[in-house]
């Protein structure tokens, strides 16, 4: 059912939304590329548009990366190629693609509601934790979570109209976007609310004639088998690795041994929920205390979940992904992601400004407003005050410019000494060598050039005397040493 904004609560909610956006823009390249994953995924972008192969994900030079479909890859790569090699272009993807999933939460709030109730549902969206924060940061979610979003609204208005047939198309779209950017998992994240919600609602006939099935999985099997056909021809194994290795043995197997790529994010079965709590903040709360009133006091609140279509289409959007990683060994705070657009949209059903307050601003659109424009001056204070710490100890960027200022020329090297973290390697524009260990570096230090080296201090004790005696240090950068060769 409609409700009605006063002009001035309007004008506070965009107000609003404008803040939370323009931040978040702002913000892009604020901050480096932090480690590992945010600079893993930046680099592998920038390797794509340096080596003009878009076919195969490559880890390193040469070494294919099979742990993720293209499509963010080729996203940051196309931006790059447009802005230059740097954290905006690299992060720019990840905000647009969420602003497409606003896109859709706006279409569908309005749809319900009307254009107040879009704005109402909207500025929660953009002004959720994760939400906020994934729009800043180079990661496959986004992809994915667009993907999701528009097969779940394509599917609502393919049965429910007025769209149909736009429908339709979007619904096998959605479903190719999010085979292209994280594989199966998008499919799984659509089929399973909408098979529990078509098979509570009894509407099963209607759903299989509402949607093209035939025509839109050849469509989808169209758009999205070439590029998994290009990848196993390219690179052998990967299909195996990532349909049973990432889609099967990452979920089954707590800390799963087979990651090639790092360390399986071995996590206490259900912490998903948890999670979720602190990735939809600052709205989760609320949300806790309107479930827990409905389950004690408001028995009939709790009931439309279930009883009116459209809130429980959302609910089932809303928990799915907590539902199907609850039993995984390997989870992320991120896989809440893909439901949290329908978080917002089911926030906005259910806490609204009391009708009969005469009020031009009624509290509880003070609530929203206030609790939206915490989010980026959070992020904003947080930026200002950890910059030292987001350069020296979050990423190699200082280091990297440190060493590119200090230089003679491009034939002194940049040479870490047992581990490399992957923001050297992007800042660096993959010269960053990278050598075992000290008994590595003689060819290095026997050349005529002055080079430079990167040590773990917890490895500087077992450095021969010798070693060490021709070497000058120029900074400390967390738990790395650099340092400069002293001429012979």
């Amino acid at each position: 059912m409609a409700f009605a904004l006063t002009p001035r609560e309007r004008g506070w909610l965009a107000l609003a939304f404008a803040a939370v956006v323009g931040v978040r823009l702002a913000t892009l390249g604020a901050y480096p590329l932090m480690d590992p994953t945010e600079a893993r995924y930046a680099e592998i972008a920038r390797k794509m548009l340096e080596t003009g192969d878009w076919v195969m994900l490559q880890f390193d030079y040469g070494i294919p990366f099979w742990g993720k479909p293209p499509l963010s890859t080729w996203l940051s790569a196309a931006a790059m190629a447009a802005f230059g090699a740097n954290e905006f272009a690299a992060r720019l993807p990840s905000l647009l693609l969420l602003a497409g999933c606003g896109v859709l939460v706006h279409r569908l709030a309005a749809l319900r509601g009307g254009r107040d109730q879009s704005l109402w549902t909207l500025l929660p969206f953009a002004a959720t934790g994760l939400v906020f924060v994934a729009a800043g940061a180079v990661m496959t979610d986004p992809a994915l979570v667009l993907g999701t979003t528009l097969s779940m609204a394509g599917f609502w208005l393919a049965v429910n109209g007025p769209e149909r047939r736009a429908g339709g198309a979007m619904f096998f779209l959605g479903l190719a976007l999010g085979l292209l950017a994280k594989g199966p998992v998008a499919a799984v994240l659509s089929f399973v609310p909408i098979v529990a919600w078509t098979l509570w609602t009894r509407r099963w006939r209607e759903v299989w004639r509402a949607l093209p099935w035939l025509t839109g999985a050849l469509a989808t099997a169209a758009l999205v088998a070439p590029w998994y056909w290009a990848a196993e021809r390219a690179s052998p194994g990967f299909l195996d690795y990532f349909l049973v290795g990432e889609h099967w043995k990452r979920f089954v197997e707590p800390g799963w041994k087979g990651d090639l790529y790092g360390a399986a994010h071995a996590r206490p079965r259900g912490i998903i929920w948890l999670f979720w709590i602190a990735a939809a903040l600052p709205w989760s709360l609320p949300a806790l205390g309107w479930l827990a009133r409905a389950a004690f006091a408001r028995r009939n609140d709790a009931r439309r979940l279930v009883m009116d279509p459209w809130l429980a289409y959302l609910t089932l959007w809303v928990v799915t992904p907590m539902l199907f990683f609850t039993v995984s060994g390997n989870v992320l705070a991120t896989y809440v992601l893909p439901g949290l657009p329908a978080f917002a949209l089911l926030l906005g059903e259910l806490w609204r400004p009391a009708a009969g307050d005469p009020r031009t601003l009624r509290p509880a659109v003070r609530v929203v407003v206030a609790l939206a424009l915490m989010l980026p001056l959070v992020v904003v204070v947080g930026i200002v005050t950890q910059r030292h710490r987001f350069d020296h100890e979050l990423s190699h960027r200082a280091l990297v410019e440190l060493y590119a200022a200090r230089r003679n020329s491009p034939a002194e090297r940049l040479v870490y000494v047992g581990q490399r973290p992957v923001s050297a390697e992007f800042y660096a524009r993959g010269k960053a060598v990278k050598v075992d260990d000290a008994a590595a570096l003689a060819p290095y230090l026997g050349d005529a050039n002055a080079d430079f080296f990167v040590f773990r201090a917890k490895d500087l004790p077992a450095l021969p005397a010798a070693t060490r005696a021709r070497l000058a240090p120029l900074g400390e950068f967390g738990e790395y040493r650099l340092f400069r060769e002293l001429p012979r």
